[in-house]
């Protein structure tokens, strides 16, 4: 019987001090559910939240793509508008450059009939005022007539090419005649210096070398600046050694040499003098 209730008491005795860590247990259970919920809610906000930022960033990339593609369109129609200026002044250009052409034509022309007129006149025997014929007869003499006959109208490149013409097909007469006809008609045409030039080469084509000589000598004298001097000279050169005269030539092709090295002539005349050079040993 004091056996039992010793147990008795003993079991009394511990019966408390489970109870206590139970409930402490119990309680940060409860505390960590509930800071689980609170995340649980924070995660769903954030979630919330980040729908709506991308919701927003595709709307905002939408306008960007559609800015971009107005501002694309803008370009391109101004590219086409500056395209459509551009052609429009190459266009304008062009004509002017014709225009400025057919003036320059028209000037020439009308020079070369300025200086034909008094020429015409002067050809015209003075009438005798007491003649009461006279008026009748000087009606009916003529004006003598040009070496070659210009074609009313005629511009100065088509005179021009019709004597060249003539020196390709080997109508050598006929193409002096041109080119003459050509300076005398259009002296201060830019092609006069070549005129004169092609003058001389018909002369040389045809065996005629003083002509051809003094023909290229015309070209350095009366068009120092012009662009065909360095192969008139050589040109000289090449006649007066047809000529014979050695010396003069090779006094012609020193002068293409020195006065024009970087002209292609300068090539051509330093091999004649080493012809010539030969020539003499």
């Amino acid at each position: 019987m004091k056996r039992l209730s010793l147990t008795c008491v003993l079991v009394l005795a511990l019966l408390p001090f489970p109870v206590e860590p139970v409930i402490g247990a119990d309680r940060e259970h409860q505390q960590i559910m509930a800071d689980i919920r609170k995340l649980e809610q924070e995660t769903a906000r954030l979630h919330l939240m980040l729908g709506s930022l991308g919701n927003s960033v595709q709307t905002l990339l939408a306008a960007l793509e559609a800015q971009a593609d107005d501002v694309r369109r803008a370009f391109a129609d101004q590219r086409l508008l500056v395209d459509d200026v551009t052609g429009g002044v190459r266009i304008v250009r062009e004509k002017v450059d014709e225009t400025n052409v057919r003036i320059s034509s028209l000037s020439q022309e009308f020079e070369a009939l300025r200086m034909a007129v008094p020429v015409m006149l002067q050809s015209q025997p003075p009438l005798d005022p007491d003649d009461p014929d006279a008026e009748l007869a000087g009606n009916l003499v003529a004006p003598a007539a040009p070496m070659m006959a210009i074609a009313p109208g005629s511009s100065p490149r088509r005179l021009y090419d019709t004597a060249y013409a003539d020196y390709t097909t080997g109508q050598w007469a006929l193409s002096i005649q041109g080119f003459e006809a050509y300076i005398s008609t259009f002296p201060r045409s830019d092609l006069s210096d070549d005129a004169q030039f092609f003058i001389g080469q018909n002369y040389y084509a045809d065996g005629s070398f003083q002509d051809a000589a003094d023909a290229f000598d015309r070209v350095v004298l009366n068009y120092p600046n012009g662009d065909v001097v360095a192969e008139a000279l050589y040109k000289r050169g090449l006649a007066l050694e047809r000529l014979e005269e050695p010396d003069s030539a090779r006094e012609v092709f020193e002068l293409v040499v020195e006065n024009y090295p970087d002209n292609n002539m300068s090539n051509l005349a330093q091999q004649a003098l080493d012809r010539l050079a030969q020539g003499q040993q």
